[in-house]
């Protein structure tokens, strides 16, 4: 079922620390911080290497060749998709019997294969704690709990993608509360324009892109804006110019958010 925009709004709030929500006046209005600009983007895991259970002629891997088997495990390696633990494992069987070649195709590509999901797991896990996604981090936890080949792959190929777009809808809505107490027009904007799309592309494409680009611009209106302030010091004047010819988005998050608190005057 599809969340309401407020029950997303809901859950935003619980996520956004109370400090957040409120700042010093000044100049022109009052500035909360919704995310920050810079934040590590969502990993995408890698499809799973195709570990064969026949050769290309149809033959099991009971009844293939040392022939047929060794052309298998060559194929495993030629998958640009094979991850460290199944490379390693394919050229130790190349390097052994027949017998280590036809274990490597019956169960250890699949054993492998886990191992490299797990890794790509943690890798994911590492990335959301850094976000704070909150419920990419509970499902992490889950499978990890969990721990067999199956349920690794299945949150790879699925349970991932599902619990991101939770976790980015979510920090679209707190973005949008944010920009609505800010008077932040771009981002309100924009915001609204993929929570109404509500697909995980658009989601995405907004938390990671497209949020960036509009808080510039509205950190650009917001701090052009200072200057109209009769009592504005020179020296105001002067790092407002220097912020405005820069005209990165860092930057001129950093003056609003920062740095037009540490001039003098």
């Amino acid at each position: 079922m599809r969340p309401t925009r407020a029950a997303l709004l809901v859950a935003a709030i619980a996520l956004t620390p109370a400090l957040l929500l409120t700042a010093p006046v000044h100049a022109v209005d009052t500035l909360a911080s919704a995310a920050p600009l810079t934040s590590t983007t969502p990993i995408t895991p890698k499809p799973a290497t195709a570990c064969p259970a026949t050769s290309s002629t149809g033959t099991p891997v009971d009844e293939m060749t040392a022939d047929q088997l060794r052309a298998a495990i060559l194929g495993v390696l030629a998958d640009e998709n094979s991850g460290t633990g199944v490379r390693r494992e394919a050229n130790e069987a190349l390097g052994g019997t027949v017998d280590d070649m036809r274990a490597f195709l019956k169960t250890g590509c699949r054993i492998a294969q886990a191992e490299d999901d797990r890794v790509e797991v943690f890798r994911i896990l590492h990335v959301a704690t850094q976000n704070g996604d909150r419920r990419v981090i509970q499902d992490v936890y889950k499978i990890l709990d969990i721990d067999t080949p199956e349920a690794l792959r299945a949150f790879l190929e699925t349970g991932y993608a599902e619990a991101q777009f939770e976790d980015d809808s979510v920090a679209v809505a707190r973005i949008l509360g944010v920009a609505t107490k800010n008077g932040d027009k771009r981002v309100i904007r924009e915001a609204n324009a993929a929570l109404d799309a509500y697909t995980p592309e658009a989601m995405s494409n907004f938390r990671w892109t497209g949020y960036r680009l509009a808080q510039a611009e509205d950190d650009a209106v917001y701090i052009a804006r200072m200057l109209t302030n009769p009592d504005i010091s020179d020296a105001m004047v002067d790092a407002i110019q220097a912020v405005l010819d820069d005209g990165s988005p860092e930057a001129l998050r950093h003056f609003r958010t920062v740095g037009q608190y540490e001039i003098d005057g």
